[in-house]
């Protein structure tokens, strides 16, 4: 099937099955770093967080602060925020705002997950920059819900363009000069915030991203699997593929590579056979789906004339942590660059 033939999908038993197979992938195996004992802070107040206020403050880490945020967009529920602090912050300082990487994690993981899982905390080339790590649910897909017309929550995607943002930038630090990343479900979430709010980011990464759902029945049916895994209602994310088709296509990056033409956008992943970072034997057809997706979307962003695209199609590989954290060294250069600063 072609990358732009129309699927008309069903929900089949294997989307379920997809699901369960790939939890135990993609969950951090490794502890989340120690507090440090530093303990929590008192948090600024601020009476314009715009639906979102910080409860709590921890220090978790040298450079590592964890916010937890209460949000409307959520709910009202409080959620976790890390930041990766550049020397010299201090959010006190009302005239000094920092360039930003926000650095989004997959399904099944959790805002923890990139320190935890990488050295993004060691890498020397961070040290000017505010690295912002948000929750997303584990399953949350970087969208506003459907929830079969009705909206509300969860509005991952508005806590963290509008509320969180608009939090950041007032309070803690954070300037208007913002690049994203992110790995499978956050590399959507990646190339997603950049199509959907143009100027918001500079440049644009994905690690094995899935990066156009609509590719055909397999893609459709995995990321149903997905969806099911919240509550059993695969419909309350999107909707249905068919009768909701615009809000799956505004969900699409494929369908938005218009959107993405003018900025850097870099796009890697694997084939889902056994590569140089694997145990031997290791395989993963969700790669192998998210690889078709991707070469899909780069040949779509040149049709439209993209002019900073960047893919890096490794080959053998699968969709694991080891390959992220390279490929997360490998588009430094390109994000920092589009940040003016040095990679």
């Amino acid at each position: 099937m072609s990358a732009t033939t129309t699927a008309v999908p069903t929900l089949r038993s294997r989307a379920l099955l997809v699901l369960a197979t790939v939890l135990l992938t993609l969950a951090p195996t490794a502890p989340a770093r120690a507090v440090t004992g530093q303990g929590a802070e008192a948090p600024p107040r601020s009476p314009h967080a715009r639906g979102a206020e910080v409860v709590a403050v921890t220090r978790v880490a040298d450079r590592q602060v964890d916010l937890s945020v209460r949000s409307a967009a959520l709910g009202g529920r409080t959620v976790g925020v890390r930041l990766l602090t550049p020397d010299g912050w201090d959010p006190g300082d009302r005239r000094r705002h920092w360039p930003t990487l926000w650095l989004l994690h997959g399904c099944c993981g959790d805002y923890t997950s990139w320190t935890a899982m990488t050295d993004v905390a060691e890498t020397d080339s961070l040290r000017d920059v505010l690295v912002v790590m948000p929750e997303a649910g584990w399953n949350g897909w970087y969208s506003d819900w459907w929830n079969h017309g009705e909206g509300g929550d969860p509005a991952w995607e508005t806590f963290h363009t509008a509320e969180l943002r608009h939090l950041l930038e007032r309070d803690w630090g954070a300037g208007r000069d913002r690049v994203v990343a992110g790995l499978s479900m956050g590399g959507q979430g990646a190339l997603l915030y950049a199509a959907r709010h143009p100027g918001m980011f500079k440049a644009a990464a994905a690690y094995s991203g899935s990066a156009h759902p609509l590719l055909g029945d397999e893609s459709v049916d995995r990321v149903m699997g997905f969806f099911a895994g919240q509550g059993g209602d695969p419909l309350r994310v999107w909707g249905d593929p068919v009768a909701q088709r615009r809000i799956w296509q505004a969900h699409d990056p494929f369908h938005l590579a218009r959107r993405l033409k003018s900025i850097p956008v870099y796009l890697s992943c694997g084939d889902g056979t056994t590569g140089p970072l694997d145990p031997p034997g290791g395989t993963s057809a969700l790669e192998a789906d998210f690889n078709r997706q991707n070469h899909a979307l780069a040949a779509e962003l040149e049709r439209v004339g993209a002019k900073y695209l960047t893919t890096h199609f490794y080959g053998p590989g699968t969709h694991a942590w080891a390959y992220w954290e390279r490929e997360l060294h490998a588009s430094l250069p390109m994000l920092l660059g589009a940040l003016d600063l040095r990679g």
